[in-house]
């Protein structure tokens, strides 16, 4: 390709492109972070750590999505307009940095899942070289574990959205209530989690305000369960009026289950 700019989130898969791409290309390669309110702080801080590590350059650049009444409006599209942003803003650093292609860390394994992200990156004419190549994720982790990357069995991440069911308004308020509560898990110890927010209707129909659906691993389950007054605490801390431990544990996309025709998997 001659020199790229890898979307780069600090997930494995796109750790890997961006590894890959620096070990071949130098400082041709450029690694660039989309940073807004939907980026949980401590997601992009070892994001910042890994691409020291990495030795590659990296970027962080504004994006605005959260000022899109599409996005903003949380339908089933929303990842469209976020992704529609996200390389509006590459395509314009690429030519600043006078850079030849936009990649990202796409493999075949996520062509799978109900993504409205991947048709924008089709319009945008981004690469996947994961892709390209016919990877798939366990390929991927492998590749990242012989290369001693860090973050080869790191569990899968999504934006802060994601946590929001389809139809809720996303707002910055409540970005920062499900990634203050999220942070807060981690450091309790858990490593596999989410935190769905669900609004509550008050009296009248008046805002009740919101309850954590709280995902975590199965083979975490018992350790979460063991902490429940301190996950407790933190989620009233950030304004949760009710928490529920989710019983049948952490799955990608678990919003995705209400779509009629719509599965989080092809099979």
């Amino acid at each position: 390709m001659g020199s790229v700019l890898v979307c780069y989130s600090g997930g494995i898969d796109s750790a890997l492109a961006l590894a890959i791409a620096h070990e071949v290309l130098g400082d041709r390669a450029i690694g660039m972070t989309a940073v807004s309110p939907s980026l949980a702080p401590f997601e992009k801080e070892a994001a910042i750590s890994l691409a020291k590590q990495i030795g590659a350059r990296h970027e962080l650049v504004e994006s605005h999505e959260i000022d899109d009444a599409r996005y903003q409006a949380n339908n089933t599209d929303r990842c469209f307009y976020c992704k529609s942003e996200l390389y509006t803003v590459s395509a314009k650093k690429r030519e600043e940095w006078q850079l030849a292609h936009v990649v990202n860390g796409t493999n075949l394994d996520d062509l799978g899942d109900y993504r409205p992200g991947l048709e924008a990156a089709k319009e945008a004419g981004v690469r996947s070289p994961f892709v390209e190549l016919g990877m798939r994720k366990d390929d991927v982790r492998r590749v990242a574990k012989v290369l001693g990357l860090a973050v080869w069995d790191k569990p899968a991440a999504a934006c802060l959205s994601s946590r929001l069911p389809y139809g809720t308004e996303v707002t910055r308020e409540r970005l920062a209530q499900i990634g203050g509560l999220e942070a807060e898990l981690h450091a309790l110890g858990l490593k596999q989690v989410r935190v769905r927010w669900h609004a509550l209707a008050g009296a009248s129909g008046t805002d009740g305000g919101a309850f954590a659906r709280i995902e975590v691993a199965g083979d975490e389950m018992l350790h979460a369960f063991e902490m429940r007054d301190a996950i407790v605490a933190a989620s009233k801390r950030y304004g949760y009026r009710y928490i529920t431990l989710d019983l049948q544990g952490y799955r990608t996309g678990s919003h995705n289950e209400v779509l009629v025709g719509r599965s989080l998997r092809i099979v």
